[in-house]
């Protein structure tokens, strides 16, 4: 039997250039790697994972800004990106080396800020990662980003506005902004949404 990790990391992430603030507090086993933290993020947040993804941060050995993500060609954009899967969160944050940011979704461009509140013990009989907290509703995938989330919300709220019914069924009638329940959000298997996502082709 593998043996537990004692610690766990407890990061708040924030998405940036949307207001009202949208932010989750969630807890991580510190063994964890940046794919694992992709996965608790998306399923913390809500995203549906159907994009790519970029952690961007120092890399405490050299100083220098590192990529950590899905390495792809298509967005290279002139400089390695480092396979997520073999990059331990533990070796690029600490108390010092709080934050970094993690872009989902290169079209819609949604930025978060990642920020490493703490290291604390790890509960007995707790189960691991968790959502703690948070506020508001994911913006719905594929919507234009924070600026298009922003005229959503403005169509959204003005029935008389003529894209009213159109956007309303396109999110559907159970979307609200404003909602959000910590207890709700349920955590994949990292393994087995790598499995899906690389070895299902």
């Amino acid at each position: 039997m593998a043996k537990r990790v004692k610690q766990v990391y407890q990061f708040k992430i924030s998405l940036k250039d949307v207001k009202p603030p949208v932010w989750r507090r969630v807890q991580v086993p510190k063994d964890y790697s940046f794919w694992d933290m992709h996965v608790a993020i998306q399923d913390a947040m809500g995203w549906l994972d159907c994009h790519l993804h970029e952690f961007t941060m120092v890399d405490p050995s050299t100083g220098r800004k590192a990529q950590i993500g899905i390495p792809d060609d298509e967005f290279e954009r002139d400089r390695d990106t480092l396979p997520g899967w073999e990059c331990d969160i533990a070796k690029y944050f600490a108390l010092d080396k709080r934050l970094a940011v993690y872009t989902y979704d290169f079209g819609d461009n949604w930025r978060h800020s990642v920020r490493l509140e703490e290291i604390v013990p790890r509960e007995k009989d707790i189960a691991y990662p968790r959502c703690l907290a948070g506020r508001r509703a994911c913006p719905p995938e594929d919507c234009g980003g924070p600026w298009g989330y922003e005229a959503l919300l403005q169509i959204l709220g003005s029935p008389g506005h003529e894209q009213h019914e159109e956007m309303r069924l396109w999110v559907g009638d159970d979307f609200d902004p404003a909602a959000f329940s910590a207890g709700k959000v349920s955590f994949d298997d990292p393994l087995s949404r790598w499995m899906v996502a690389f070895c299902d082709a």
